[in-house]
């Protein structure tokens, strides 16, 4: 392009008019924008740079990815960037990329969920002394309404390591876990204000849910802590004038558990009660509302932002990692997946309640077989009863080994575990089968994180229409390899992405005749 000179001695760019130039200007985030008038009435173009010559309608100050979201959570997390990698359970989200999200000057939570407490102790150690001092990570707490002792142990772990930030998910309540995690250590900063000591992240996905991790806690939950001396009678009283959760992720249409519930109805949704919880509990401190779900691409992720969320939550995508802890297999199985190769299936956390969650479709029959199960378990009141025909389909196309060899597996796994479950089974037959059902549930996942692949047509993948989306927009290009598809480089391409549509949607307000070249961005390595 031509330049042109100004008063002030600097230079910039001629006028843009046409689409593609348009397009330039609008990918040109860090500079000034300048809306001018052109030649023909009415037409309107673009500078960018330093202020030209003549009239300018508007301009537009440079735009940064950092400046997506909201401030006071950067601030509040000790962050540049106000992007989330969530909690991929049964270690799917790894210690190596909690610490590379937090080395980058962004937050990532361990999956812990679906883990055995000694790998869950194993990781929180390694990521104590790796990260020490750093702000920037987290561990999630997954409800287990099963073993809600297995759950509090977790959280009693979480903070005799400090662990900085928690991520709750699942929950369709408060538990004493949950509360414990919020209330310990709060007290008054010099200030007068309340100052958390374990910065609370609840994932929901139902306005009921949030409204409990909104609300300071229940005195019948705070209570029982104090009594015990798992509280203070001072931590007691601090947690009943503050939201138990200081940030509240709101999950739409994502991979594992979900309600597939669109963003553009649930966040604005969530933002309103936010206000008016706050309102009602005196509350001066707003909880920070995040998204997940669906964000796969720049358009997505600047379409969450663009909603009121002070952040962003990824998830699916992050499976094909380099630093994920998923098979190569699973991971090229992702790698083909499109937005409708979804499928919701069985829960193994919550069998016997009949949640569901979404699952990879495509190259796997867990989905069918998973859901065979959960009906004999509708339909039966304990594996002696399954008709004959049932049994022998069950064992030889889902379990591949007899119901009594798999429940002698299952027994040897929960004496070691949860004893107290074996000892129900062996009251309860109904259990039993769920206990033996869940053992393939719970195993799908391992075997595809394990890459068996003689079990690939039983892979369990977590999985949401992001990630087709995902791999649409890295088809042929730089995060289509492998080698390139680090945690830290999708996350800097969706947020680059992000303000690059976040720039042409202002431009377009102006009146500017933007292209829709003007909103895609193509994947690059960046710093």
């Amino acid at each position: 392009m031509s330049v042109l000179a100004c008063p002030e001695g600097s230079v910039t760019t001629a006028p843009a008019f046409s689409p593609e130039q348009i397009a330039v200007c609008a990918r040109q985030i860090r500079d000034h924008a300048h809306i001018v008038a052109g030649p023909t009435d009415g037409e309107l173009g673009v500078v960018t740079g330093a202020r030209p010559v003549g009239d300018v309608v508007g301009t537009l100050p440079p735009l940064y990815p950092e400046w997506l979201g909201g401030r006071t959570f950067c601030e509040a997390h000790g962050v540049r960037f106000p992007y989330v990698a969530g909690e991929m359970a049964n270690g799917i989200a790894t210690t190596r990329m909690v610490a590379a999200m937090a080395r980058a000057e962004m937050l990532g939570f361990f999956g812990a969920g679906g883990l055995g407490y000694p790998e869950v102790e194993r990781a929180v150690r390694a990521l104590a002394a790796e990260l020490a001092g750093l702000p920037n990570w987290g561990v999630n707490l997954i409800h287990s309404p099963g073993e809600p002792a297995a759950e509090y142990r977790v959280a009693k772990l979480l903070l005799e390591h400090r662990v900085p930030c928690v991520s709750v998910s699942a929950y369709m309540d408060l538990t004493p876990a949950v509360v414990l995690c919020s209330a310990a250590g709060l007290r008054r900063g010099p200030d007068g204000r309340i100052v958390r000591r374990t910065r609370i992240f609840a994932k929901v996905s139902r306005p009921e849910v949030a409204t409990r991790f909104l609300s300071p806690a229940p005195p019948g939950l705070l209570r029982p802590l104090v009594e015990r001396g798992e509280l203070t009678a001072e931590e007691a009283a601090l947690a009943a004038l503050v939201p138990v959760a200081g940030d509240l992720t709101v999950e739409s249409d994502s991979g594992g558990h979900t309600d597939n519930r669109p963003l553009g109805a649930l966040l604005p949704r969530i933002l309103l009660l936010r206000d008016e919880l706050a309102r009602r509990h005196g509350c001066s401190r707003a909880v920070r509302i995040g998204a997940a779900g669906g964000l796969g691409t720049p358009d997505g992720v600047a379409s969450a932002f663009a909603l009121g969320a002070a952040y962003v939550v990824t998830g699916s995508v992050n499976q094909v990692t380099v630093e994920a802890g998923l098979s190569d297999d699973a991971k090229a199985m992702l790698a083909e997946a499109d937005m409708a190769d979804v499928t919701m299936a069985p829960a193994a956390d919550m069998f016997e309640l009949g949640v569901k969650l979404q699952v990879l479709r495509r190259g796997t029959l867990f989905a069918q077989r998973a859901g065979l199960l959960h009906e004999a378990y509708r339909a039966h009141s304990c594996l002696e009863e399954l008709p004959p025909q049932l049994r022998t389909r069950i064992e030889r196309d889902v379990l591949k080994a007899p119901v009594d060899e798999v429940w002698a597996l299952t027994r040897r796994f929960w004496q070691q575990r949860d004893p107290a479950e074996v000892e129900r089974a062996e009251r309860d037959p109904r259990h039993r089968m769920a206990l033996v059902f869940r053992w393939y549930l719970g195993n799908s996942s391992r075997w595809a994180i394990n890459g068996d692949t003689d079990r690939r047509g039983d892979y369990q993948i977590w999985c949401g229409p992001a990630m087709g989306a995902f791999n649409r927009w890295t088809a042929g290009g730089f995060l289509a390899e492998r080698a390139n598809r680090t945690v830290v480089q999708i996350a800097l391409n969706l947020l680059e992405g992000a303000a690059v549509a976040t720039r042409a949607h202002q431009l377009r307000t102006y009146g500017v005749p933007v292209p829709y070249s003007a909103f895609a961005f193509s994947p690059r390595r960046l710093d």
